[in-house]
């Protein structure tokens, strides 16, 4: 069991201080996402011509619970690959592809953002669109480290120079009082500048939608820099 496991098992107040969630939380997450985990599985089970009976192969270092605490830690704090490794004891690229095997099972169960409530809905999205023009939303970005690509073209892809480092993109955007978050953009490429980001996400608004950010965004009309 990993250090961070063992931690949270022992000391269950101090989860939500590690992963943000309380501790009978992160159990019914752990449960829905190790259901959706094995549906999948079974999913991919049944396309497969098998030559080999199933089971055979190498087993995972970390257990799926380990798995699906290394994605929260990482969601929460934004640390390197390489630490992450470290801290439950596999490669870095073990702890990224842990991660990116994750990530999308658990969006489908943690709270989604504002917008993405209501895209499916037309209507809803409507509404909700026209009721966001009744504010000043607040727009940021920041840069998480990854690991440096195997690829040359990805390398140069995915190397900031802002940063000096190679890394991924994510845009969030909130309401005024940060009661709720309306929109997120995550996994671009690190170059990828501020305004470019807002411009390729912008049509998710109201064309009428006022915006609030800091001087990366300096030259979007529809984004209030000077306070």
């Amino acid at each position: 069991m990993s250090d961070i496991l063992n931690h949270i098992e022992e000391n269950h107040k101090r989860t939500k201080r590690l992963i943000d969630l309380e501790y009978e939380q992160l159990q019914q997450l752990i449960q829905n996402a190790e259901r959706l985990h094995h549906d999948k599985q079974e999913l991919l089970e049944s396309k497969k011509v098998r030559i080999i009976a199933g089971g055979g192969g190498r087993k995972p270092k970390l257990s799926l619970k380990e798995q699906i605490i290394l994605t929260l830690v990482y969601l929460r704090h934004l640390t390197t690959f390489e630490l992450l490794g470290i801290q439950f004891g596999v490669s870095e690229s073990t702890a990224n592809d842990t991660f990116n095997y994750w990530l999308p099972i658990l969006r489908e169960l943690l709270p989604s953002s504002l917008i993405e409530q209501v895209k499916k809905n037309e209507s809803d999205l409507m509404v909700v669109k026209e009721i966001l023009t009744d504010y000043e939303l607040i727009v940021d970005s920041y840069e998480q480290l990854r690991e440096r690509p195997v690829d040359n073209k990805e390398q140069e892809k995915y190397y900031s120079g802002k940063a000096c480092k190679h890394t991924f993109k994510s845009q969030i955007i909130i309401l005024p009082d940060a009661k709720d978050i309306v929109d997120v953009v995550a996994g671009e490429p690190g170059p990828k500048s501020d305004i470019t980001m807002f411009r390729e996400n912008r049509d998710n608004f109201d064309p009428k939608q006022k915006f609030k950010g800091d001087l990366g965004y300096l030259g979007e009309d529809l984004i209030d820099t000077l306070s």
